[in-house]
């Protein structure tokens, strides 16, 4: 029983990190990167897409993104859409692809890319510990009900309390190394 809830609580607890470290790659820093635009929804005959399914995304020069999309009729609904979007990039459509180069970030942007990084950490933070509440609490219904005795449910707990710490400790090293990344010059 205790396994089971052990087991439940790891899977979950590394989807998170998971989830983050996606959600960490969309950020911007001073390279580029496929993963800063693939999630960008495109209008394709109505249906917003993401970009990833419409196009090819590839790094031709270290400050260069070049989108090649499969379906030409769509390059400005792909070019309206990187616009719209909340990066501040600006794409250079020829008409066959689209190429974006990213500027230099700025000491003042690169704070708030790092005060972004550390809201998303805390959020991930707290879905982790909220993962641990349910599982305790799994943990004390199943000994009220007497299908586990007091014993194991503190040893399941302390089990518990060294994974929650376990992928706590995976998402602050997660955070630094994109804080790393984005300070990088």
């Amino acid at each position: 029983m205790t396994d089971n809830i052990l087991k439940n609580a790891d899977s979950r607890m590394k989807k998170a990190v998971e989830a983050l470290t996606k959600e960490l790659s969309s950020i911007r820093t001073g390279r580029p990167s496929p993963a800063l635009v693939e999630h960008i929804k495109i209008d394709y005959h109505g249906v917003p897409t993401p970009l990833i399914q419409l196009a090819s995304i590839s790094i031709p020069e270290p400050k260069t993104i070049s989108i090649h999309p499969w379906d030409r009729s769509i390059i400005n609904n792909i070019d309206k859409a990187i616009l719209k979007s909340d990066l501040g990039l600006n794409p250079v459509n020829d008409g066959n692809n689209i190429r974006i180069t990213l500027p230099a970030l700025t000491e003042e942007r690169r704070k708030d890319l790092i005060k972004a990084v550390h809201k998303r950490l805390e959020e991930s933070r707290i879905t982790i510990r909220n993962l641990r509440r349910e599982s305790i609490d799994e943990l004390k219904t199943a000994e009220k009900n007497k299908d586990i005795s007091k014993d194991q449910d503190i040893r399941a707990a302390e089990l518990l309390q060294k994974l929650t710490d376990s992928h706590i400790e995976s998402i602050n090293r997660i955070g630094k190394d994109k804080e790393t990344e984005i300070l990088e010059v």
